[in-house]
């Protein structure tokens, strides 16, 4: 299917803002910019509008590496009563990002399936590399688990969630809970990586030109990865020998992206495995496209859809409100 006319026009803002300035020196063909310059730059990419919520608080959460930020959003007071509850992993390849780059999309999140959401800031590499940042996704349910009454959660009515990296990290710790006897209700994962191996057809498609590149994927997963087995399944959950038993799943994929194929993947082994899943890729649109519903009307369609499977999973425990 031919781009959709909103991700041509994003993918010209893409590359105008990715441009260098005009009168810079010239840099060498191979030099991309660093890690400091492109996590400077990733929350000026483009506007977006975040909700007032009732309750918004910044949280600590005791991890392995120390305190682990959390920023917990509710779509009722707190003295209204327990909620359910997402913990949601953001994106950046392990490198790049934080709280406040998914905060407009947790506050949606919140409102739209009528849960506490909880945004994590887990250790970022090349500083911190694997495993640290799954100990910290794990350290966070874990956490909401055993002291639910603490982070206003009713007991039993968890989920996990995450875009790109984070939702690698999101099927990582739900194999986890699996393994640790922890239930989740669901696990939304978008646009997740899912295996180290980048050799499927739409990472050797889309690789270039399409927003989220491969090269620069691929080097971010090696300073995360830093020489650790890549097919530990706490990497690469689709190398994860078994995958019955994992919390039902929401797999949300877009078109022109290289994480296309490993994404869609992992929801039919789920599938096989007897997992609950529904899978819908989006076409047309790239990577990103879920966290700016401002520039795709994809991105708030699969809101619309992320909320609707979340509201599904936690059933009549689910606060009565409205994403609108």
């Amino acid at each position: 299917m031919p781009l959709h006319p909103q991700t041509v026009s994003f993918l010209e803002l893409l590359s105008a803002w990715t441009a260098p300035p005009e009168g810079a020196p010239p840099v060498e063909v191979d030099a991309g910019p660093t890690i400091e310059e492109m996590r400077r730059r990733i929350g000026e990419v483009f506007p977006v509008v975040r909700r007032e919520l009732p309750h918004v608080e910044d949280l600590a959460v005791r991890g392995p590496g120390g305190p682990v930020t959390v920023r917990l959003y509710r779509p009722e007071p707190l003295e209204r009563g327990p909620l359910p509850a997402l913990v949601y992993l953001h994106g950046g390849g392990w490198v790049l990002g934080g709280v406040d780059n998914v905060d407009a999309a947790c506050r949606d999140l919140a409102a739209g399936a009528g849960c506490a959401v909880l945004n994590v800031g887990y250790r970022l590499a090349p500083e911190n590399p694997f495993p640290a940042a799954v100990d910290d996704a794990w350290a966070v349910v874990a956490a909401v688990a055993r002291e639910p009454a603490r982070y206003g959660v009713a007991p039993g009515a968890l989920a996990v969630g995450g875009d790109s990296a984070g939702g690698n990290l999101a099927a990582a710790v739900a194999l986890q809970a699996r393994d640790r006897g922890l239930p989740l209700a669901h696990q939304l994962l978008v646009y997740p990586v899912t295996d180290t191996a980048m050799d499927t057809p739409s990472w050797r498609e889309y690789g270039t030109g399409y927003g989220l590149d491969a090269a620069t994927l691929a080097r971010f997963m090696d300073l995360y990865r830093d020489g650790a087995d890549p097919a530990d399944p706490r990497l690469a959950p689709l190398r994860a020998p078994d995958l019955a038993g994992a919390a039902p799943a929401t797999v949300i994929t877009a078109e022109c992206d290289i994480l296309r194929d490993e994404g869609e993947a992992y929801a039919r082994r789920l599938a096989a495995a007897g997992v609950p899943v529904e899978a819908r890729r989006f076409d047309g649109v790239v990577h990103s496209f879920f966290l700016l519903p401002e520039i795709f009307d994809a991105g708030a369609e699969a809101m619309d859809f992320a909320v609707r499977r979340l509201r599904a999973a936690f059933g009549d425990q689910a606060a009565e409100g409205s994403a609108a």
